[in-house]
């Protein structure tokens, strides 16, 4: 974690909130951004992606937990500490929330409707920058100061979520503004972690510690990856690995229309198994569906400049270079998905190539980190689980005391 300061504390009476610059580091960031941008489903809010804690477990990534627990614990400290409330506080809900172009938010306090009542405090984590990743989006105060805050990545603002903290979000106009955001409660009854627990013991303990690829996610409901935008819209994943320069494909290398009758959706094929292109090539691995291909997209693009590294290390160290199998000449084997590229890109933007220079051999190497990085988180949530189910919260604890 980065090192923090934090602005003064506010004086009773006045509109109690704090700043903390580089709450997060770039890694932390970096990672929760790999989570959102693999998982994510369609919002509450039109122009919104999100992804909570549930689906996470609900799409069989629960292991993809872990890397929140120890922010979320931080950020708990640092709400007790700063209201004077220690001891009291549960986290009520937690969760990743992209905004895309158009979103905004008029001007409110986090409690303002009867079944949000049980919320005490609000924190809002940025997780990439205003300027450089995103226009607009800038989060502003009624009253008191900071009156606005202007999103750097690793930066966190918490404040009460009454009427003392009155506050808008400006309209988005360009990119996608993405931040971690945590609502706390002093109310037993809204503790999201027994809620949570219920889910992760249903989906979790299912498989066995020595079952191969658990890890594997499986998509939620099409509907939820639709993204409405105007009178047009796109499905979330497509969009993903579009703006990354990917394409799905036929996992049997070619498409024929009897793989999907005329009367089904052609969204349906995502749910099954797929290949991922580029350009003219087609790479040999079958993927499970399309949310195991893009979580293995997004690990990559990650992981981008470690995996070049070792690839350059790998050449000096070795005699031969093992190369993926490329299926060439990908025309009639692209899935005929409607999805409105164009519109994606708008929205969630473009990898133009100056920014990485892709390399098959480094995309394969990406699947091996990707597959262990999976591996070892599932088995560390499938050690935890049963220590936070006894005690019915999620916390952070030394494994090599157990």
């Amino acid at each position: 974690m980065a090192g923090t300061t934090t602005s003064p504390p506010p004086a009773a009476g006045d509109h109690p909130r704090v700043l903390l610059r580089g709450f997060l580091s770039r890694e932390t960031c970096k990672e929760l951004e790999f989570v959102h941008r693999s998982c994510g489903a369609a919002g509450y809010r039109p122009s919104v992606v999100s992804t909570s804690l549930p689906h996470l477990s609900a799409t069989g990534c629960g292991h993809l937990l872990l890397p929140f627990v120890p922010v979320r614990e931080r950020l708990r400290d640092a709400v007790e500490s700063f209201f004077d409330c220690l001891f009291d506080v549960f986290i009520e809900f937690t969760g990743l929330i992209s905004w895309c172009k158009g979103a905004s938010i008029g001007w409110h306090s986090d409690d303002n409707k009867p079944y949000l009542r049980q919320r005490a405090f609000t924190a809002v984590c940025y997780l990439n920058n205003h300027g450089e990743d995103y226009k607009g989006g800038i989060l502003q105060f009624q009253d008191g100061d900071p009156s606005s805050i202007v999103p750097v990545a690793g930066d966190v603002v918490i404040y009460t979520a009454d009427n003392r903290n009155v506050h808008c979000v400006t309209e988005v106009t360009e990119g996608e503004r993405l931040t971690l955001t945590l609502w706390f409660t002093r109310d037993r009854a809204y503790n999201e972690d027994p809620k949570l627990l219920t889910f992760l013991s249903q989906t979790s303990l299912s498989c066995e510690p020595t079952e191969q690829k658990s890890y594997i996610p499986m998509p939620a409901s099409d509907s939820m990856y639709w993204f409405s935008y105007d009178q047009s819209g796109f499905d979330i994943r497509c969009a993903r690995v579009h703006v990354l320069g990917f394409s799905f494909h036929s996992s049997s290398g070619e498409y024929s229309t009897s793989v999907l009758p005329a009367e089904d959706d052609p969204i349906e094929l995502l749910g099954k198994q797929v290949r991922l292109g580029r350009g003219d090539d087609v790479f040999e691995k079958i993927f499970s569906n399309s949310l195991h291909a893009l979580q293995v997209v997004q690990f990559y693009y990650w992981k981008a400049p470690e995996l070049a590294a070792r690839r350059e290390q790998s050449a000096v160290g070795s005699r031969t270079a093992r190369y993926p199998v490329i299926i060439h000449q990908s025309r009639g084997t692209q899935l005929p998905l409607p999805c409105n590229h164009t519109l994606s890109q708008t929205i969630f933007g473009s990898i133009s190539a100056a920014e990485i220079a892709f390399e098959w051999n480094d995309f394969a190497l990406g699947i091996a980190m990707w597959e262990n990085y999976s591996e070892e988180l599932k088995k560390q949530l499938l050690t935890f689980l049963p220590f936070w189910l006894s005690n019915e919260s999620i916390f952070v604890f030394d494994s090599s005391e157990l």
